[in-house]
């Protein structure tokens, strides 16, 4: 398990993207996670308690983020108790099926059949902005339908259902976002290197 500072040694020695690539698989997804550190069965039912949830192949869920490294791969503060388990799903059929409730939302602010508020405009861009990077997050959807407050209600109730000490996870908040497939999520996580690099150079 990478350290701090070899972490941050690393990514400014990193020079061309094949190089990134290998980082991002390398350090972002292989391996067991810090918090599972010592427990790699505990993290694979972990893994299947989510999938199973979703019908997707327990493969399709990782731990990302602080939870991973120990640390905040972004931030370099280290990983406590009071920090949230980031889950990342990956399975385009699921990804489809909130794409078909996306687009249908769309076509009714096209024929102005839903109007939004500046506050509504404000979150909605910024979830089509991850959205079209292949990243679905139902904690920016605006919440002014039904079907949008249903959604992100059934999503929110299940992470809370395996957060504080209620999975084998211990006892942290859990969180969860979709990627349409694991190629995007090694794309978002790969495109944040050069900022990474940036802000450890600046310091």
């Amino acid at each position: 398990m990478v350290n701090i500072d070899d972490y941050k040694n690393e990514i400014v020695k990193l020079e061309n993207d094949d190089e990134k690539r290998i980082f991002t698989q390398k350090h972002f997804f292989h391996g067991i996670p810090a918090v599972f550190d010592n427990r790699e069965n505990e993290y694979y039912h972990f893994r299947k308690k989510i999938a199973d949830q979703f019908k997707i192949g327990f493969f399709e869920v990782m731990i990302v983020g602080s939870s991973k490294f120990g640390f905040s791969p972004y931030k370099f503060t280290k990983f406590t108790f009071d920090s949230d388990i980031d889950v990342v799903l990956f399975n385009e059929k699921l990804f489809d099926n909130f794409y078909e409730i996306i687009s249908d939302y769309q076509y009714q602010i096209r024929t102005q059949k839903i109007r939004l508020n500046s506050e509504q405009f404000k979150k909605y861009q910024k979830f089509l902005q991850y959205f079209v990077m292949g990243w679905m997050r139902p904690d920016l959807l605006p919440q002014n339908t039904t079907e949008f407050k249903e959604l992100k209600q059934k999503w929110d109730q299940f992470f809370k259902s395996i957060s504080h000490s209620k999975s084998e996870v211990g006892n942290y908040i859990v969180k969860g976002g979709l990627f349409k497939s694991y190629y995007y999520a090694e794309k978002y996580y790969r495109s944040s290197i050069e900022e990474i690099s940036i802000k450890i150079k600046s310091n």
